[in-house]
């Protein structure tokens, strides 16, 4: 590893330092977070397999809930096997390349999840305020559409990060990163050269992706909520409502957890370390952990598909 004037040129190997302040305890940390992670790839898992066994569940709100499940598992499978290396058998290096690997991994689902979120809202403005033009307008070529649309968006969008990262950082201050995963701006800080580019380039993603995406989303749910509220029938609006609660508890766990993460690692509040890596951790496994709960416990379609699979019924 070459050094100059005390810093390191082009790093081969990185060191993840977990949670910095909390190492004493990081091994009982991990368990919560290991149950948390097998929860969470059993209920999508389960989602998943629900939905194609299904032949009722083959329309818009459950194929865009499937592309939801299967993004949950990719984005905590990203972090948590080498997250639990860390904080249980001290594996805290990681190859360079491997580091921005993870990170293009997260950022990109993290990206993914927010346009599925979008789309799902979309759909349900439709369904809601124009029923009678929803099978026409959302087709399975639209479908296909969407989900290639928003994997390229994202996967296009953060890939020059990476660009930025490998090819303009060359000397870096320290190989310490001291965070549980590779996190953009960590990685960003450790080098000792003007990092401006990286930074503005970082909010113009999430400002492009996740604020364009929540702005969509709350003008969608207000035109919604007008619509429903001017609905003649008690019973009618409570029908509308109720499609929708699922998708806005989801909507606002997941922005709400991930706005509070992206400002407080940008900017400097007086939050301690370990306090804003933990709710960073939690940002990437709560959403999967508590999604399929909660399209599980409000959807009867799913819960009778559930049902189908772990009570079926005798031949007799």
């Amino acid at each position: 590893m070459l050094k100059q004037n005390g810093t390191v040129f082009r790093p081969p190997v990185l060191t993840l330092v977990g949670i910095p302040g909390l190492e004493s305890v990081q091994f009982w940390i991990g368990i919560p977070f290991c149950t948390m992670y097998i929860l969470a790839l059993f209920g999508n898992s389960l989602l998943l397999v629900v939905i194609k066994a299904e032949r009722s569940l083959h329309e818009p709100m459950y194929i865009f809930l499937a592309m939801l499940g299967a993004t949950d598992i990719v984005l905590s499978t990203s972090i948590l096997p080498k997250m639990l290396g860390i904080f249980w058998f001290h594996l805290e290096k990681i190859y360079f390349d491997a580091c921005l690997l993870q990170m293009w991994l997260i950022h990109t689902f993290q990206c993914i999840e927010s346009g599925i979120l979008l789309a799902m809202a979309l759909d349900r403005y439709v369904a809601i305020c124009d029923p009678l033009r929803h099978a026409t307008i959302f087709t399975h070529q639209l479908l296909n559409k969407i989900g290639i649309g928003v994997i390229l968006r994202a996967g296009l969008l953060v890939a020059p990060c990476l660009i930025l990262i490998k090819c303009r950082l060359k000397f870096y201050q320290t190989t310490v990163v001291s965070h549980s995963y590779c996190e953009h701006m960590a990685i960003v800080k450790l080098a000792a050269e003007d990092v401006h580019i990286n930074k503005i380039y970082g909010l113009f993603v999430a400002f492009s992706i996740l604020g364009l995406d929540i702005i969509c989303i709350t003008l969608s749910y207000i035109r919604i909520f007008i619509t429903v509220f001017n609905l003649p029938q008690k019973e009618a609006r409570l029908k509308a409502f109720n499609t929708c609660i699922a998708h806005i508890v989801v909507f606002l766990e997941f922005y709400a957890l991930g706005f509070f993460s992206f400002f407080t690692h940008r900017f400097k509040f007086h939050i301690p370390s370990y306090i804003h890596i933990l709710l960073s951790n939690l940002y990437l496994l709560v959403p999967p952990l508590l999604n399929p709960i909660i399209y599980g416990v409000k959807t009867r379609q799913i819960r009778d598909g559930m049902s189908k699979i772990f009570f079926p019924k005798g031949d007799s």
